[in-house]
């Protein structure tokens, strides 16, 4: 770290946090982004490690998703979070993509060096990084069932075949997509199967892990669920990227069960602290940006 940062940091923590003409700015951009919490974390994030910068939420459409480039190299800006719908229409307008964010076919963290812009995705990494410290320690030989084939698998697909799972069921309502996302995955993962709803149960009654990665049971329509839970079998590892709320329905059912649940503001957190430590180069404050997301869903203490 330069001088001119450490006394851009010894400023920003003498100042009491204030924004001046060294604050760096980073974003989230989406389509809708209103609803996010990641301005809430990660600004958290910032003074909690003393870090000269700002966060916040840009309201991206599609057709306007060049014109923000070009901005994010002209103004400098320093970090980038993509979600919902840019993940994949923002790769072919970047510098250069990481081996890993090539693999899943997907960005959503963007680092901005100096003008070169280099995209990352750390959702599956962030995911099993939850799943192992919540959940599954092991994941070594699992029989894993994911529930939805959008740009969330992808990114959990690559980061469980680096961890040998032994196979992989993905099941969509519509099979010929979950097929072609199969077909993707094959190098990486041997084992790998796709079906439609027809087959759901079925697949619930072989799996380890059953991962819901679909938006069924987010707020505000709580009382959706992506499969029936007395298909699973007790002892399953029952896990949901959804973490508004905190326990989904499916969760709820599966607890009832006798399953061990997994929910996903873990995966939300850590994508986050990856997307920190890469624009940062300092470890990321899991538990304060942990806090941070409780309270703004009303979970504080």
């Amino acid at each position: 770290m330069g001088t001119k940062e450490q006394q851009s940091i010894s400023n920003y923590q003498s100042a009491g946090h204030i924004v001046d003409s060294h604050t760096v700015l980073y974003s989230v951009i989406g389509d809708p982004v209103r609803h996010s919490k990641s301005p809430v974390m990660m600004n958290r994030a910032f003074r909690e490690r003393g870090i000269n910068g700002v966060y916040t939420a840009f309201h991206v459409q599609p057709d306007k998703l060049g014109d923000f480039v070009a901005g994010v190299r002209a103004m400098g800006i320093r970090g980038v979070n993509v979600t919902i719908p840019h993940k994949l229409d923002i790769m072919p307008l970047l510098d250069e993509i990481d081996e890993s964010a090539k693999a899943i076919g997907a960005v959503n963290t963007i680092v901005n060096n100096e003008g070169h812009l280099i995209g990352y995705n750390t959702d599956g990494i962030g995911y099993v990084r939850s799943l192992k410290e919540e959940a599954a320690p092991n994941l070594a030989g699992s029989n894993v069932l994911i529930v939805g084939a959008g740009g969330a698998t992808r990114g959990i697909l690559y980061a469980l075949a680096r961890e040998g799972v032994a196979r992989v069921t993905i099941s969509n309502r519509t099979a010929q997509r979950a097929q072609e996302l199969a077909e993707d995955f094959r190098p990486y993962i041997t084992a790998i199967a796709a079906i439609g709803n027809e087959g759901l149960q079925a697949a619930c009654a072989e799996a380890d892990i059953v991962i819901n990665t679909t938006s069924l049971g987010m707020y505000p329509k709580v009382d959706e669920t992506p499969l029936d839970a007395s298909w699973l079998k007790p002892g399953t590892i029952a896990s949901d990227l959804i973490y508004n709320p905190m326990t989904t329905r499916f969760l709820e059912e599966a607890k009832h069960r006798g399953c061990l649940i997994h929910g996903g503001l873990g995966m939300f957190i850590y994508q986050g602290a990856y997307a920190f430590e890469y624009w940062t180069g300092t470890e990321a404050p899991v538990e304060a940006m942990r806090e941070a997301v409780l309270d703004a869903l009303g979970y504080g203490r």
